[in-house]
């Protein structure tokens, strides 16, 4: 069998965009992943869903596995002739032992290819505000680790070229060691007036940065309880942080919330979110799967053609309506001369991205906008195609009939209950660290109670339910629950919108 090849992989510094394209590429080809303390495990979402996925952290005091028992890993899987992904937080050859680790490959004839990463230290000032080189300030730096090889002492760096020889300071790892580099480096010669930042979670939405100087940020760090994984970064460009921090001021830093919808349209409300500084953790309370006869659906689908008009009310449906479109061996000429209306502005998007424009979305985005502006076009007559979900309301198919409309109403899709979702969420949820749990419809609330019934009554007070519209409102109040924000318009940009304005004012309420 031939031999595999390992690729030592940077995953930087936390957020998951600061991954490297090729980075991602190889992740999207691997066989087995092999990742740490530090690697984001968002980014294991890259990996083919067949792929081994295998955590070997390290964490002080914590090791999952022995650095030789991870090379011993890493070998065995290359010589069963798999493709293998290496995931180390930051560089792999800054701190990380990727070195080490492609030594060992080198001696045991494997090959390896290295793919650099963000480091913690660059990406830690970044996102700080901290420039690590100024001209008015500096024009050198220097990386260094507070914690060295265990057979030597961290006293033997040359102290005295390091406190005076050199602008910037970066120390990984040096948290346990604070005190002795902070007085070393007064001894030898820095002032104790030197600023320094200890930026702990650096990238994630759990970022702090506590800033003080080398004389008293030892004391600092213990009374605010800040612990690894942390950077320290030491010299004048610190004074810089209060005019250049822009992470730390979005606004939604720091928050935490609960994604329930279908895991392929998470991604796009979690990007939003994260670009305003939130964190997002995106565990479905409901999956998307076919009815169990598809043979209505097939049947309408094969006669298009005979409708005036098609509605489509959601992107599940989109989706499911032009899949038995292809499946039937019909295409886009099929709909000439039919009438598509879309529910709003997303359905009509995921319309136009199979290569059509609708005709109609209303300005209500909900069921009672296209009822109201088809029945301005009166509809007596007509036949209508309206391809749903299994729960949906009937409000379309009772008014555009008592309009005089043949409505066909094919389900085209259900929405089911994801398995194997209770423990995940009840962690989080008595963990008590969201913020908010967003509801993108009545199903994904409706799931969630039916998964943890009266459970849910102890998060009152301590995480918010946030909805998407009005409908959904009425279903989380209906059960005895408050509604602690609404969307004006019923998409996901608008709850997006009015989730910044809820924390931006409660902010200026602090």
């Amino acid at each position: 069998m031939a031999i595999g090849k390992v690729y030592l992989i940077g995953a930087g510094p936390g957020d998951p965009g600061l991954l490297t394209l090729k980075g991602r590429d190889c992740l999207a080809r691997a066989d087995v992943v092999i990742y740490d303390y530090l690697a984001n495990p968002l980014l294991l979402d890259y990996a083919p869903a067949t792929a081994e996925k295998l955590y070997v952290g390290k964490v002080r005091g914590n090791h999952s596995l022995p650095q030789e028992e991870t090379n011993a890993l890493l070998l065995e899987k290359a010589r069963a002739g798999l493709q293998v992904v290496r995931l180390k937080g930051g560089d792999p050859y800054i701190f990380g032992r990727g070195g080490e680790e492609a030594v060992f490959l080198r001696e045991h004839g494997v090959p390896f290819e290295v793919i650099p990463g963000v480091t913690a230290g660059f990406a830690a000032a970044a996102y700080a505000g901290i420039p690590l080189t100024h001209r008015d300030v500096t024009a050198s730096l220097a990386l260094l680790t507070g914690h060295d090889h265990p057979e030597r002492k961290l006293s033997s760096l040359d102290w005295e070229k390091l406190a005076t020889g050199l602008g910037t300071l970066i120390f990984y790892m040096g948290m346990s060691n604070l005190k002795l580099i902070s007085d070393e480096l007064i001894k030898h010669g820095r002032p104790a007036a030197t600023p320094v930042a200890v930026v702990q979670w650096a990238t994630l939405p759990r970022q702090q940065t506590l800033v003080g100087t080398l004389k008293t940020i030892a004391e600092d760090v213990a009374r605010a309880g800040v612990e690894p994984p942390a950077v320290i970064i030491i010299g004048e460009v610190v004074k810089y942080r209060e005019e250049l921090r822009w992470y730390d001021n979005l606004s939604l830093f720091g928050k935490r919330f609960l994604i329930t919808r279908p895991r392929a349209q998470a991604a796009g409300f979690a990007r939003l979110l994260q670009e305003q500084g939130a964190e997002t953790i995106c565990i479905p309370t409901i999956e998307i799967a076919p009815p169990e006869d598809l043979r209505p659906l097939d049947a309408a689908v094969q006669r298009i053609g005979d409708f005036d008009s098609l509605i489509l009310t959601s992107t599940n449906g989109v989706e499911a309506f032009f899949a038995r479109l292809a499946a039937n061996r019909l295409d886009l000429r099929n709909l000439a001369g039919v009438q598509l209306v879309a529910v709003g502005p997303k359905t009509a998007a995921a319309i136009e991205a199979h290569g059509l424009r609708p005709d109609l979305v209303p300005e209500k985005f909900q069921a009672e906008g296209v009822v109201e502006e088809l029945l301005a076009q009166g509809v007596a007559g007509k036949r209508i195609l309206y391809p749903r979900v299994e729960i949906a309301r009937t409000l379309i198919i009772d008014k555009l009939q008592e309009a005089g409309a043949e409505v066909v109403a094919p389900l085209a899709y259900r929405t089911i209950r994801p398995k194997g979702q209770e423990e995940m969420i009840r962690r989080l949820l008595s963990a008590g660290e969201l913020d908010a749990i967003c509801f993108s419809s009545s199903s994904t609330f409706d799931n969630l109670l039916a998964m943890f019934g009266d459970e849910l009554k102890t998060l009152q007070g301590r995480t918010e339910f946030f909805s998407i519209g009005p409908l959904t409102s009425e279903t989380i109040r209906k059960h005895g629950f408050a509604v602690a924000l609404q969307a004006e318009k019923w998409t996901i940009d608008a709850l997006v919108a009015a989730m910044v304005d809820y924390y931006n004012k409660n902010r200026g309420q602090n």
